[in-house]
């Protein structure tokens, strides 16, 4: 599963990969245990598949939005911003709190650059270099699960403050999911994940940048709120993480009749018909227009 081609592994969710692993195991031996076992596999290949088809839809999500007139939303981060686990990309929790900055009447524009997999050093290396020249109204920024288990600690603190301190002024912070009674091995790093939000919520307030704490709105129990991979959520499990978000932008954004006050705050107002850099996940950018 290692010899897969960079670009197919770099849209396969972490968890995704064991599927290839073991699809093949137990097809001797059918217990139940090994039953449940491969019933759990087949929803991470399924949510595995997402993580192509996710990206692509964002990638045309994306070329659109920067042809398009309106305040820029910017999202950073990993597969959650992605959606995976969602029955679309867009209820997941950027397609939910999209569609209420769009119900004030303003033509939000949204431009998510977060991959499936993605790591703190994915955002300071990938997804923060695609936003030089851009005025956005709005940058999101939830990353860190998948450091979690991946990352030795200190080197993921100094990634999660190097990420806050690059942050736009424009932006909010979200801190992770506390597994809290997630799987066995949740209650073990519950307390390095609080730890965790604890450094994100102080570099945050540092910075004067509010933080949505998903950790207070995604908590047990899970029954009902999560994917078939019992990993990602599902469209009620992102209604949290979006309800978060929610309560942690600034007010004037959910007020009607924005753009104007927007633009006036900096924010791009008509754009030119000059050539548009389209940014894509993946990190490839081309011309269109002119």
């Amino acid at each position: 599963m290692f010899l897969l081609r960079r670009e197919a592994r770099e849209r396969t969710t972490p968890i995704g990969a064991l599927h290839r692993a073991v699809t093949r195991w137990g097809e001797a031996e059918r217990s139940s245990s090994r039953v449940a076992f491969r019933r759990w596999c087949d929803g991470v290949a399924y949510v595995d598949v997402q993580a192509r088809t996710y990206a692509d839809f964002w990638n045309r999500q994306n070329e659109q939005a920067l042809t398009a007139d309106g305040p820029l939303w910017v999202v950073l981060g990993d597969s959650t911003a992605q959606g995976l686990g969602a029955s679309s990309p867009l209820h997941g929790y950027v397609g939910q709190v999209l569609r209420a900055l769009r119900s004030t009447g303003t033509p939000w524009r949204v431009l998510n650059l977060s991959r499936s997999g993605a790591q703190t050093r994915h955002v300071l290396d990938d997804q923060l270099p695609l936003m030089d020249g851009l005025q956005p109204a709005l940058v999101t920024c939830g990353i860190g699960t998948n450091d979690i288990l991946g990352t030795p600690p200190k080197r993921f603190r100094d990634h999660l403050r190097q990420v806050i301190d690059r942050l736009p002024s424009s932006s909010v912070v979200m801190d992770l999911t506390v597994p809290d009674r997630f799987w066995r091995v949740g209650g073990a790093i519950s307390p390095y994940v609080t730890s965790v939000n604890q450094l994100i919520g102080s570099t945050a307030l540092e910075r004067g940048l509010p933080v949505a704490e998903v950790s207070r709105y995604a908590r047990p129990p899970w029954r009902g709120l999560l994917a078939a991979d019992n990993f990602h959520p599902n469209n009620f499990g992102y209604r949290q993480h979006a309800d978060a978000l929610r309560a942690a932008l600034p007010a004037v954004l959910l007020q009607r009749g924005i753009s104007a006050k927007l633009s006036v705050a900096g924010a791009p107002g008509p754009r030119q018909p000059t050539p548009a850099r389209v940014v894509r996940p993946d990190g490839v950018r081309r011309e269109v227009g002119g």
